[in-house]
């Protein structure tokens, strides 16, 4: 792809040995895992926090257990935590006992730079207040939960220069209550959040109304970040920047690691038409996040009392389920967070372009950076192209001479020591993959 590599002269690191680790996933494991998590019968944010075999506090108990076991292999890589709090809410009448499992594999270089990979372990029916019946919740979302598991099996086997956060959350189904409680917890801690990846409904690929594709997985990402504030939301309309918040450019990033198993589906939207995954509360703090489903949603095994009615089966089991497919999410997911843990994080770069005919691009040092790249395309240009205007330069600033800036849009990207090539950060107000005001 166009942003892995520099020069060979300025490559420390050969890129085949930092090859990946998608190729390792495996469907045996990530069935079992799913097959785990129904088996605990109901994961309601409302069901048993004692019950050693049924309901919530089970299965997040299974969670914590199963990433403590994954540390043991890597050597005690993982760091195990548990936050938690009281939560109530439209969906949660009385106050509720609500925890995530949590696992942490600090980076060598840059601990506090960290990427988040995350699926919720809650699950529904059709009432959502109804915690009694069974809900399995197979590819809502156990299926992200799986992946959040394999992705922490195979990449804990390797060490990175960030920090590589692997979650299980609860109360998505309630309100996005766990998504809130972690992005609460990476303010707390005062991670630098370079990309959350949000995983929801990543197993299937036949919908309700019989079209099947299992060649796509949709990424969504914001427009307009959400923590402008009314002066950079002036200075957004005036100079632009409606489709380049950090979100955005993340997905721009997810896209081009497409592969022939599997393409990114781009969706401008912060999530599906009138509903929401656990990528919002972080959103809302300013950290760049997307949320990956699938292509085709089967909305008769998704949200449903299990039953049968007019000789149509309801209920979201391991039956209608893909395997193979979510073998491929989970190995893009994988491919994401590898070439995300190697790189440095975007600069944040400002332009100065006003009654000029000349264009001035600054920004300041990146740790970890040996070189940078300026992009360009003209404003109505959905992607970046594929090669950068200036590439490899190890300065903190670009002249272009004769560019009048009216007319483009200009983004920065920066390259670590092997290679590997940042997210671009566009050049516009809200452009910075960092919040803009305090969480």
């Amino acid at each position: 792809m166009r942003r892995l590599a520099l020069p060979l002269a300025l490559i420390a690191t050969p890129l085949v040995a930092q090859t990946a680790p998608d190729t390792q996933v495996s469907q045996t494991r990530l069935k079992a895992d799913v097959e785990r998590m129904v088996a605990f019968g109901t994961r309601h944010t409302l069901s048993s926090q004692t019950d050693p075999k049924r309901g919530i506090g089970a299965a997040v108990d299974w969670g914590a257990a199963s990433f403590r076991a994954i540390g043991k292999q890597c050597g005690g890589c993982l760091i195990v935590v548990l936050p938690e709090r009281m939560v109530q809410g439209d969906r949660i009448p009385t106050p509720v006992r609500l925890r995530n499992a949590v696992a942490i594999q600090r980076g060598t270089e840059r601990p506090n730079e960290v990427v988040i990979i995350q699926g919720h372990i809650d699950s529904r029916v059709s009432d959502p207040l109804d915690f009694m019946k069974d809900a399995p919740g197979a590819n809502d979302d156990a299926s992200g939960s799986a992946l959040v598991l394999e992705a922490a099996r195979l990449l804990s086997q390797r060490t990175y220069p960030v920090t590589i956060v692997y979650a299980l959350l609860s109360g998505e189904e309630q309100g996005l209550f766990g998504g809130r409680l972690l992005a609460e917890y990476a303010a707390e801690q005062g991670w630098q959040v370079k990309a959350v990846l949000n995983n929801d409904i990543v197993g299937g690929s036949h919908g309700s109304d019989g079209v099947s594709d299992d060649k796509h997985v949709r990424v969504f990402s914001e427009g307009p970040r959400f923590d402008l504030d009314p002066a950079l939301r002036a200075a957004q309309r005036r100079d632009g920047g409606e489709n380049d918040s950090p979100s955005r450019n993340l997905s721009r990033f997810i896209a081009e690691l497409d592969d022939t198993a599997l393409t990114v589906r781009p969706i401008w939207r912060t999530d599906r038409m009138g509903r929401g995954g656990d990528q919002i509360p972080f959103l809302e703090k300013g950290y760049p996040a997307v949320r990956f489903s699938v292509a085709i949603e089967d909305y008769d095994h998704q949200h449903q009392d299990l039953r049968t009615e007019g000789g149509v089966t309801y209920g979201d089991t391991v039956e209608e389920m893909d395997f193979p497919y979510l073998a491929k999410v989970t190995a893009l997911n994988i491919r994401v967070a590898d070439r995300l843990a190697r790189a440095p994080m975007p600069p944040a770069p400002t332009m100065k372009a006003a009654v000029s005919t000349d264009t001035v691009l600054e920004w300041k040092p990146v740790p970890g950076a040996i070189g940078y790249s300026i992009w360009q395309r003209r404003t109505d240009q959905a992607d970046w192209p594929a090669d950068p205007v200036i590439a490899d330069v190890v300065a903190t600033s670009a002249s272009l001479k004769g560019v009048r800036g009216d007319d483009w849009i200009f983004g920065v990207s920066a390259t670590g020591k092997d290679g590997t090539m940042s997210p671009v950060a566009s050049a516009v107000p809200g452009g910075e993959f960092a919040p803009l005001a305090k969480p």
